[in-house]
């Protein structure tokens, strides 16, 4: 070993390391004992598929194996696209299933009558509608919004305290547990206005079902929870005019003989992400027909 060699200015020693101190060094590192149990991040195992359950619509099925538990999916589409309809379905489904569904109507814009002629057993859901003096309504209260047909039936707009309700009563149906489907209802809230909802309340709401049986569904107009979203299908209604279907009423009582009754509309469905298996190198599609409820 070489000489200490003093430093006058700083006062200190200085040391040189042997030649053969490194080479020493590597040896003594090579004999430490391995990590056991580790394994690349190549070879790591796929988290198990979450459960699929039947989304009341076939097309949708065959399409994405179903709706996914614990996990948040997302149905988005302009007006007359069908989302209304995936969602009653949705819902149907559940309440078939006799598990207790919530729906989150931010603008108020659900009809009972409707929804019970789409089959949903409106004894099995929890209709909370957001912007209004009370903030939720128990299954008794579904009814037909107003009783004289002449009064107009007024719908408040989606200001941001009916969005600020919504978040934070699915936050507390979430965090409570036991519902079979949350659904959010955001199809009549504008884009601009859903593009504020913070991202952070998207992946609290991920974090919240995912060790859940829950089915948390959201309906939009635009995609809104971005890369949370395992599942997200975007509805569009047939491109060819000649998809929709018109059922002339002539026989009918309440329409005159020139009139048509909307029988229903095709729809055109498109898979544009979807965890529970690879992306496909295309987009995937399907199509569907809608039925108008009739309402006695």
């Amino acid at each position: 070993m070489s000489s200490p060699l003093f430093s006058a200015r700083a006062g200190c020693v200085v040391a040189f390391a042997p030649k053969k101190e490194p080479a020493l060094v590597l040896q003594r590192l090579a004999a430490l004992p391995k990590l056991a149990g580790v394994t690349p991040a190549s070879r790591l195992e796929v988290r198990a598929s979450p459960e699929m359950v039947s989304s009341g619509i076939r097309e949708i099925d065959a399409l994405t194996g179903g709706l996914p538990r614990g996990c948040l999916s997302e149905v988005c589409g302009s007006a007359s696209s069908g989302r209304t309809s995936v969602l009653l379905a949705a819902l149907a489904a559940a309440t078939h299933r006799e598990e207790i569904c919530a729906l989150v109507d931010a603008t108020d814009a659900l009809d009972a009558g409707s929804a019970a002629a789409a089959g949903v057993d409106l004894e099995r859901l929890l209709w909370v509608r957001c912007g209004r003096s009370g903030v939720g309504h128990r299954n008794s209260n579904l009814g037909p919004r107003t009783s004289d047909p002449g009064t107009e039936i007024r719908r408040p707009t989606p200001d941001a305290r009916s969005l600020e309700q919504a978040l934070r009563v699915t936050d507390l149906l979430l965090q409570s547990g036991g519902f079979g489907l949350v659904a959010i209802d955001l199809g009549d809230v504008p884009h601009a206005a859903a593009r504020r909802m913070p991202l952070a309340s998207w992946f609290r709401f991920q974090r919240a079902v995912e060790p859940t049986s829950t089915v948390l569904l959201v309906v939009a107009q635009e995609p809104c929870a971005q890369t949370c979203a395992s599942l997200l299908i975007r509805l569009q209604s047939g491109k060819n005019l000649s998809a929709l279907s018109y059922q002339l009423s002539v026989k009918s009582d309440i329409c005159p003989a020139h009139a048509q009754l909307l029988d229903g509309l095709q729809i055109e469905g498109e898979l544009l992400r979807s965890r529970m298996q690879r992306k496909p190198a295309q987009s995937v599609t399907t199509a569907f027909a809608t039925r108008v409820a009739r309402i006695s």
